[in-house]
């Protein structure tokens, strides 16, 4: 036990951040004038942190066997420099192994478990997602367009954004796959005239937006079904497609068929919009050093990353063509720090909306799940990818202004005028 504890002196004085612990005895190890703090209640999470099991360590705060001081940025600064290896793998898996990876894929993404495992993040509570999201609840990435933005202002921005590299048009029809709290879907339809719909698994989501589709008065044009993707008829199709935080619950094994499904819903030349996290890591099941399975028991369940070049490889196979892809990690990364600011701001009151034993781990976690999420975009351990893509069609390539049929021009700038 003494060489464990000599061991954990060495990693804290490395550290470039003071930290302390405090054993179950009330030793203290580490530095006097600590920024983050840890008070032990099993000398276990001792081994956590000597291993750079970080995910374990966010476990043993979840469940209550260690208390945690300090801000969460001193936190994660510690937590990167505890790591005793790269959390992302780029190390090709044998074809044992990847073929156990898409079995487990497959079993994990029926419809039941699909719409369970949505429900179980989604419909945590809507007040409690409100403390800490913009007004609109856009529980994505923001677009900071300019750097003095607020979180409010840059979630509008995103919309925006996502509407131009769409080409939305008045009178188009235009799906959202995940639609969440609506804030794209009633964007486009109250700024560029779509008609809209929306489809999501969760209940509160499915309750919300449809109150808010009432209150403003866009019945006519706007709808928002409880209903999975693969349920969705192809007898009309839509001009434009969303797919924005979503593709992430599909799982690596059913990529190639969501895409195809998605071709199959989109007219010849029309456009849909991808956005979605991806792995930094070429062949990642998912982060290591614990995180990926601290994120699947409370936050995530069935969430699966993979790397934007097999978003590429799947979505071509799916029968769709990329046509621009744009890197907005720099940008999750901030969204997330304004998140974890959001919520740490408001702690008292996420504990009151979320009561008891399971709340109170709940708030936990998410405390954990933000900030590490920032910190993780920063390191470049994960990233976010739009891509754009469209139903390929013919057309005459002298025609680049307006080639017939095609919703792309073939030239980015258009997304910016």
């Amino acid at each position: 036990m003494n060489a464990l504890f000599s061991q954990a002196e060495r990693r804290l004085s490395a550290l470039p951040i003071p930290v302390q612990l405090i054993l179950p005895d009330g030793t203290r190890l580490g530095a006097d004038n600590a920024k983050v703090g840890f008070k032990l209640r099993t000398l276990r999470s001792v081994s956590h942190l000597v291993r750079g099991r970080i995910g374990q360590l966010g476990e043993d705060y979840v469940e209550g066997r260690v208390d945690i001081t300090g801000n969460m940025r001193d936190l994660m600064a510690a937590a990167a420099a505890i790591l005793t290896e790269s959390p992302v793998d780029n190390s090709p898996p044998g074809w044992l192994s990847e073929l156990g990876r898409k079995a487990t894929s497959a079993m994990r993404h029926t419809m039941d478990r699909d719409a369970r495992q949505i429900q179980f993040h989604y419909d945590l509570s809507d007040d409690f997602y409100g403390l800490w999201q913009d007004p609109r609840r856009v529980y994505s990435c923001a677009y900071y367009r300019d750097s003095g933005m607020t979180l409010a202002q840059a979630q509008e921005a995103k919309l925006d954004h996502i509407c131009r590299k769409l080409r939305l048009q008045e009178g188009e029809r235009f799906l959202d796959i995940g639609a969440g709290w609506g804030g794209l879907l009633l964007w486009a339809a109250e700024n560029y005239g779509v008609d809209a719909t929306g489809i999501t698994l969760s209940k509160n989501q499915h309750a919300h937006v449809n109150r808010l589709i009432e209150e403003k008065g866009l019945q006519n044009r706007v709808r928002m079904v409880l209903l999975d993707y693969r349920q969705l008829e192809e007898t009309q199709p839509y001009d434009k497609i969303a797919s924005v935080g979503m593709f992430e619950h599909v799982g690596r094994a059913q990529l190639t068929a969501y895409f195809s499904k998605i071709r199959r819903l989109l007219r010849p030349g029309g456009l849909v919009m991808n956005h979605g996290i991806t792995s930094g890591g070429t062949y990642n099941a998912q982060l290591g050093s614990g995180m990926g399975d601290f994120i699947e028991k409370y936050i995530f369940p069935g969430g699966e990353l993979v790397h934007v070049s097999k978003v590429l490889e799947t979505l071509s196979d799916g029968g769709l063509e990329a046509v621009d892809v744009e890197n907005l990690r720099p940008h999750y990364a901030r969204t997330l720090w304004a998140w974890s600011d959001g919520l740490e701001a408001k702690l008292d009151e996420a504990y009151r909306i979320l009561p008891g034993e399971q709340g109170a781990k709940s708030v936990r976690a998410y405390r954990l799940y933000l900030a590490g999420c920032a910190m993780a975009f920063e390191q470049g351990w994960i990233s976010l990818n739009q891509v754009l893509c469209q139903r390929q069609g013919v057309f005459d390539a002298s025609q680049l202004d307006e080639p017939a049929g095609q919703a792309y021009p073939f030239r980015r700038d258009y997304i910016y005028r």
